[in-house]
């Protein structure tokens, strides 16, 4: 990735406000809320040094978390400019010195966890955010049934999710400046009321954090958990960073994110000790009556644009997961030719819809929800830390105790959002959990029984020299055309060539043996796209390699790359020829029962090459292949 000159800094600091600090920015709605409720906080008994307590572990949390672990940290850890959980995967799986360290299979399943629990917070983000923000007609309309809120909720949410296959870019220019003057309007809402109690200032300072959890013993654990909300979107916030850079970011977020919300926190805190009946949301008491319809409306649209980049960042994740073999293809439509990133995903979309609409209706407040929100974002947070650790280690080649230093304070934190999180297991914190692990054993599924397949088909695979010694001998009649057989493998003769030969008797005049190879890295230099080697004459390997972010143009790069290598050939006159696996149970295999049903299920799901490789329609020829799980 380039980097960015410093005068596009700033635009591009603009830009990331919509795009990344969303979810992080919209949790004053209900983070210090949620921290008094759940400690007990008795303003008619307790000490203002209870309200301290919360708002010094919160500061401390963004502190320590956002601006130590993320964007100093973790923006270095970065492949090629990528960020997220397979960016990290990539840098372990690069080759280094010492090869003995490359054993990464268990790290691949941290990935694949860590991942698979980014869809349980992606359910939950924009139901949460929503649903909070909403909850402020309760405030200008007292009496106001939650039924009712509950209501423009949903019709917010379906709104959303049934925008997304018209794309983002046209309005997404807007996300920026809404989101600026949202943490203006924090920062100055929050400093508004700091004068009620000025001294409040002294939360700040990190000993009130531990006396309050001192104080609350094994509770402490449980406010741990509250805590999280208060950096939800960490996350995403490392995954995005390939679409901005981390100067950018770092520019956004201590010019305006971090003061905003330190300021916001501290305002909510002086006013509930000025004001106990603010206790029930003190956020939207923070603004005087008569400017609480606008705050409403801003707060609605700031956890919209929260929710976009949410559902943005499950779309991207999808993609890589899919392009690296960890899910089947599923259906892509680009929404913005000239923007990268701009995807829309309709399976995808519509689970998530479905789940954020049930987690409204089911929990029915953004309080219960609050129970459900966390453990899916304090267990990502922890394993990104130890797969960081040996970033360090491996990669960086840091002395154990550099490496361990920082990663043994962030494990400390973040075990006690898990433990926090986890206390609430059964009044909703199961969700997340679930949900990752149901995905988990999907991608674990479908990666299995991939590579199984592969296995079976190699043992039926045939050396390309049997091929060419037929064609010397003139034992395979020719015909016109060029046809290009898809192969998962460059070695030996795909498949669908064999069944080709055998049930036609004849082969084209031009025959290239296509393999698209995804690789670890993000993307793939334009110079190192395609490989083409020769066999005999009119026989060619090509070998076509995209990154796991990159979308590929199969039809377009094989035109190229055959030109580039003087290959005559019609485009209109190419033939494409792919296996069409009909897999069956009956076999004998690794695999438990249930999960070869499973992968027969998701391969049914599986979107043929076709569309997914971006090749003409009328020039593909599937062939029926039967093969056991």
């Amino acid at each position: 990735m380039s980097k960015p000159q410093s005068s596009s800094l700033w635009p591009l600091a603009l830009m990331a406000l919509g795009v990344v600090f969303g979810d992080i920015g919209t949790s004053p709605l209900y983070a210090l809320r949620e921290c008094l409720a759940h400690s007990g906080y008795d303003p008619a008994t307790d000490p203002v040094e209870r309200v301290y307590g919360p708002i010094s572990l919160m500061f401390w949390s963004l502190t320590l978390m956002v601006a130590f672990k993320y964007l100093t940290l973790l923006s270095r850890a970065t492949a090629e400019g990528e960020g997220g959980m397979f960016a990290l995967l990539s840098l372990l799986r690069r080759p280094g010195k010492n090869d003995a360290r490359k054993n990464t299979g268990l790290l691949v399943l941290v990935v694949l966890f860590g991942a698979a629990l980014l869809y349980g917070d992606g359910m939950i983000t924009p139901a949460i955010s929503v649903l909070s923000a909403v909850e402020g007609l309760k405030q200008i309309r007292t009496g106001l049934p939650q039924s009712a809120v509950i209501a423009v909720s949903v019709g917010i949410l379906l709104s959303l999710f049934l925008v997304q296959k018209h794309g983002t870019a046209r309005i997404g220019v807007a996300f920026g400046p809404i989101m600026v003057v949202w943490f203006l309007v924090l920062a100055g809402l929050g400093l508004y009321r700091f004068f009620e109690h000025p001294e409040v200032i002294a939360s700040l300072s990190p000993h009130w954090g531990f006396a309050y959890l001192i104080h609350h013993g094994s509770h402490g654990i449980v406010i741990m958990g509250m805590v999280l909300l208060a950096v939800t979107g960490c996350e995403a916030l490392y995954a995005d960073i390939g679409h901005f850079g981390p100067r950018p970011l770092q520019r956004a977020w201590f010019s305006l994110v971090y003061p905003a919300l330190t300021l916001n926190y501290l305002g909510q805190g002086a006013l509930v000790i000025h004001d106990p009946s603010a206790l029930e949301h003190p956020f939207f008491h923070l603004a005087p009556e008569s400017l609480l319809i606008p705050l409403v409306v801003l707060a609605t649209a700031a956890t919209i644009i929260a929710s976009q980049a949410m559902i943005t960042g499950v779309f991207s994740l999808t993609r890589q997961a899919v392009q690296l073999g960890y899910l089947p293809r599923l259906k892509i439509v680009h929404t913005h030719p000239d923007i990268r990133g701009q995807i829309y995903m309709p399976q995808v979309n519509f689970l998530l819809m479905v789940a954020c609409i049930a987690l409204v209706i089911g929990f029915g407040s953004s309080s219960a929800l609050a129970s459900a929100y966390g453990l899916s974002v304090s267990l990502e947070m922890l394993l990104t830390s130890l797969l960081f650790f040996h970033v360090a280690r491996r990669v960086w080649s840091w002395p154990l105790w550099k490496a361990l230093l920082p990663v043994a304070a962030f494990v400390l934190i973040e075990c006690g959002y898990v433990a926090g999180s986890l206390v609430k297991f059964l009044q909703g914190a199961w969700f997340p959990l679930v949900v990752g692990v149901g995905i988990w054993l999907v991608m674990k599924t479908w990666a299995d029984g991939r590579a199984i397949l592969y296995q079976a088909m190699q043992r039926g695979r045939l050396p390309v020299k049997h091929l060419v010694d037929d064609l010397k001998a003139g034992r395979i009649i020719r015909v016109p055309g060029t046809a290009v057989f898809m192969s998962a493998t460059a070695e030996g003769l795909p498949i669908s060539l064999l069944h080709h030969l055998k049930h036609n008797k004849s082969l084209h005049e031009q025959v290239i043996l296509l393999t698209v190879v995804f690789e670890d890295a993000p993307r793939v230099r334009r110079d190192k796209r395609s490989e083409v080697s020769e066999y005999h004459k009119n026989l060619h390997r090509l070998i076509l390699r995209y990154g796991f972010a990159e979308s590929p143009h199969v039809f377009k790069d094989l035109c190229a790359a055959l030109r580039d290598h003087g290959i005559k050939f019609k485009p209109a006159g190419i033939s494409f020829y792919q296996g069409r696996e009909v897999l069956l149970t009956t076999g004998r295999g690794k695999m438990a029962g249930w999960r070869k049903r499973l992968y027969v299920i998701l391969s049914r799901l599986s979107r043929p090459a076709t569309g997914y490789f971006d090749l003409p329609p009328r020039q593909v020829i599937e062939l029926g292949i039967q093969l056991e799980v």
